[in-house]
């Protein structure tokens, strides 16, 4: 399913029709799909003729647009090369490949070793993340939900790249954390082992069925830190300026940099909502640091690939607020790098002497 979503526009123009959602047509560019992987060898029965398939593959390799090639949308590939220049080639390229499966060791209740063992139990194999010290990667897919180690609450599904972001916080034990875009919370779990349980990290969110499954997973874990609000209204974020010592803004985006885990995004996703949501980041960047206390951390962070989400926005924030803030370094992971999924984080320090 997942592959006939990520190459719907290549498929199609293997097949050199227009697109179809048609039960008979779907079926049709599955069996595509198969001759194409070596799944199907002789496609002839689902009325597709295999010379045809050869063919286009060729016109394919040789002249199609990348566009067609790589299977996204005109305007997203016309994005991605003027944003990232030369690098597009191989960012989108790697886009495309399927992803692994990454997981972080709760280190409250036990080490990446020890995690290891529990998971061979249930004939898992895994593999550090060099560079990644809670992280673990699958040698091979498997669910591993069903495990007695994962209801333990031993481990969460988490890519590497995800897992540099709290690091990056630095939360010390006993401190107040800020949380400020949580969803279902796989960032605040982590901010709440680097705290060794000790202080308060508190989770907000527009969105009180994503705390809520927050709270479950906290209570899995074992992380008892934590607080949960919604962001009912801009008063919850006016309550609680230079409430914090960190915050950690891991704002709404485009999501292209995990496309590899959500190739729908590119289907769905439209220029306008990309211009709404760079509008969105501005505005939460520059209101939600005002919780951050004199002398403390913001960390800016998001799941795209593109300039205009991540580097921009904080120069942008940096040239209207830069009297009272100071960047102390980034984070920049490309999917194409072999270190993860696309992502990006800034690290903040508030002055202690601001005006904001």
């Amino acid at each position: 399913m997942y592959e006939g979503v990520r190459w719907w526009r290549r498929l199609w123009a293997l097949l050199d029709e227009e697109p179809s959602t048609q039960l008979d047509d779907l079926a049709r560019l599955w069996a595509v799909m198969a001759f194409e992987q070596g799944w199907l060898e002789d496609p002839e029965n689902w009325d597709i003729d295999p010379d045809h398939i050869r063919k286009r593959q060729i016109w394919l390799e040789r002249e199609a647009p990348r566009a067609v090639r790589e299977s996204i949308p005109d305007w997203l590939d016309e994005l991605g090369e003027r944003e990232l220049g030369a690098a597009w080639d191989s960012v989108l390229s790697s886009l495309n490949e399927k992803s692994v499966v990454d997981l972080r060791t709760n280190t409250l209740k036990g080490t990446r070793e020890e995690l290891q063992m529990r998971l061979r139990e249930d004939d898992i194999e895994t593999v550090p993340i060099e560079g990644v010290p809670t992280g673990l990667t699958l040698k091979v897919r498997k669910n591993v939900f069903a495990t007695k180690a994962f209801q333990e609450g031993l481990f969460e599904v988490q890519d590497r790249a995800s897992q540099l972001v709290a690091p990056l916080v630095n939360p010390q034990p006993g401190e107040r954390v800020i949380d400020a875009c949580a969803g279902a919370g796989g960032k605040t779990l982590h901010l709440g082992a680097l705290m060794k349980n000790k202080g308060k990290v508190l989770s907000l969110d527009i969105h009180e069925w994503k705390l809520e499954e927050l709270r479950k997973r906290a209570r899995r874990d074992g992380v008892n830190i934590v607080e949960t609000r919604v962001i009912e209204s801009t008063k919850v974020i006016k309550r609680l300026a230079e409430g914090a010592d960190r915050v950690l803004l891991d704002v709404p985006c485009s999501g292209l940099g995990v496309l590899r885990r959500n190739p729908d995004t590119k289907w769905k996703i439209t220029p306008e909502e990309l211009t709404s949501l760079r509008q969105t980041q501005a505005e939460i960047l520059k209101s939600y640091s005002r919780m951050v206390k004199p002398g403390g951390t913001l960390v800016y962070a998001t799941c795209s690939c593109l300039p205009s989400e991540n580097q921009e926005q904080v120069e942008s924030f940096l040239k209207d607020h830069g009297a009272d803030w100071a960047l102390i370094e980034q984070e920049i992971v490309r999917p194409d790098q072999g270190r993860g999924d696309g992502f990006f984080a800034a690290r903040l320090e508030r002055k202690r002497s601001t005006t904001i």
